[in-house]
């Protein structure tokens, strides 16, 4: 813009010099000095624009680059959503199996505990041989013990269950399986219950709502490893869950709370029916 300028008033000035004897030098001075006026405020005013587009550049940088950071940002929260999308889906999955387990063993439990009802109501002969072939069962870490006209064999929770679960470890299943083979030779026809007992500690949070809950499972799970085996029929064997209602020692301490987490196989003097 400055060199068109220039190049106007350059040619004003040639014009003027060819008529300069029809002009008066001091209104040819005063014209070249407007002109060179105006020269100077149109360079100005280009300075001026040149600025402005140079900020107007900047500008659009400096929005090109938040715009950038924007879309960035949009795709990490769009992955983030998308994420815990997948987690409740997996969650909600989850939640319907626990939910769908739950039904299956509250069930069984019904099942069980209607044969028990039904059971219990027949019994018929006691065996008054029962007390003397007590001393014959001797397993190590396994408290047997006289409760009246029944025989109690305690096993202890830590050494059936994986920790805070229902779930027979290898070693819990070795020793399920060693009670069983003595009871065989011991009781071979006596019923046996499997009693669930806990302590007064929380419920482990999720599947069990509570102790009573916890103990029917434990129970449960016994219950399976003696019919696993064969030798037991199902009119010998109930189980019960006695939650925390029937502690064998003081829940005061560890080792009392410890031995109360515990399922019993107890020996009746009885017999089903029809044996």
């Amino acid at each position: 813009m400055c060199r068109r300028t220039n190049i106007i008033i350059c040619g004003t000035l040639a014009l003027l010099a060819l008529s300069g004897c029809a002009q008066n030098p001091l209104a040819l001075q005063g014209k070249v000095q407007t002109l060179e006026q105006a020269q100077t405020s149109l360079a100005s005013k280009n300075d001026e624009l040149q600025t402005r587009a140079n900020s107007l550049d900047r500008n659009n940088q400096e929005l090109e680059t938040l715009l950038a950071q924007e879309r960035q940002q949009k795709r990490i929260l769009e992955d983030q959503v998308g994420a815990m999308r997948d987690q409740l889906n997996t969650t909600n999955s989850q939640l319907a199996k626990v939910k769908g387990d739950a039904d299956t063993f509250t069930r069984k439990a019904e099942t069980l505990e209607a044969s028990l009802k039904k059971q219990t109501g027949a019994t018929i002969r006691a065996n008054n041989s029962l007390r003397a072939s007590l001393p014959t069962i001797r397993i190590q870490g396994v408290e047997v013990r006289e409760d009246g006209d029944v025989v109690r064999i305690e096993l202890p929770a830590n050494r059936l269950f994986e920790p805070g679960t229902a779930r027979l470890t290898p070693e819990g299943v070795r020793l399920v399986d060693d009670v069983a083979a003595q009871v065989l030779r011991t009781y071979p026809e006596q019923i046996i219950g499997v009693e669930g007992n806990t302590s007064t500690d929380p419920v482990p949070a999720g599947r069990w709502a509570s102790h009573h809950q916890l103990s029917t499972g434990m129970a449960m799970a016994v219950y399976d490893q003696l019919m696993a085996r064969g030798q037991f029929g199902a009119a010998r064997l109930f189980i019960v869950g006695h939650g925390s209602n029937h502690p064998a020692a003081s829940n005061a301490t560890q080792p009392g709370r410890d031995r109360n987490q515990r399922v019993e196989l107890v020996v009746y003097p009885d017999k089903p029916v029809g044996r």
